[in-house]
């Protein structure tokens, strides 16, 4: 019995056209595709794009980096990136990212994955690699997933230090002890873009006293 050609795709979501070229000899190739969906071996992700169970492949699936696959260029921040760090205590379950395309949001068999828009200029600061199950996937810096969250949450204080603290400590329930470790550079990198300018300032402050 030959081996399910599935297995070789391992983790990494692919397009429909590579999965067409795995059942090339099939006479409706694209039947066979949903096929395989209809039977859990396939999860669509979004239109024209999929990625095997990990029941099939044996290998875990990678949320993340099918965050990255699903709308790019992205990579994953806000709630998502500051759970992943242990900045914030909450459990998320959206996986939250930063595009330069339009903000969308995407559900499938995963769960949600939503986008905010940004400009390239911002969008390439404070971009670092994370690995895991195999594959590595785009993923803001803490600095980084900090200033996201500044700048997307619509619920700010003033534009004081204080109110910066209480926003961090009683909104975020952030840890604010992990700080001392942040680059301030990278959060002067973001402010220097314009967006919540002062407020991203103050943060700096903070980390600076």
């Amino acid at each position: 019995m030959k081996p399910n050609p599935l297995i070789q795709i391992r983790n990494v979501p692919v397009s429909v056209g590579v999965l067409q070229n795995l059942y090339k000899d099939l006479k409706a190739p694209e039947e066979k595709i949903r096929a395989l969906e209809k039977d859990g071996q396939l999860i669509r992700l979004k239109r024209g794009l999929y990625v095997v169970n990990s029941q099939l492949s044996g290998i875990e699936t990678s949320y993340a980096l099918c965050a990255n696959h699903i709308y790019g260029p992205s990579y994953l921040s806000l709630h998502w990136a500051l759970r992943h760090y242990g900045l914030i205590p909450e459990r998320v379950f959206t996986l939250t990212s930063v595009t330069t395309k339009r903000s969308r949001v995407f559900q499938n068999d995963l769960g949600r994955f939503s986008y905010y828009q940004t400009v390239p200029e911002y969008f390439s600061i404070g971009i670092t690699h994370c690995n895991e199950h195999g594959v590595c996937y785009l993923l803001a810096t803490p600095e980084k997933a900090l200033c996201d969250m500044i700048l997307y949450d619509n619920y700010l204080p003033d534009r004081s230090v204080t109110a910066l603290e209480t926003y961090l400590e009683d909104d975020l329930r952030f840890d604010t002890d992990a700080l001392r470790d942040f680059d301030a550079k990278i959060i002067e990198q973001c402010a220097a873009q314009g967006r919540k300018k002062e407020i991203l300032n103050n943060l700096v402050k903070i980390i600076k006293q």
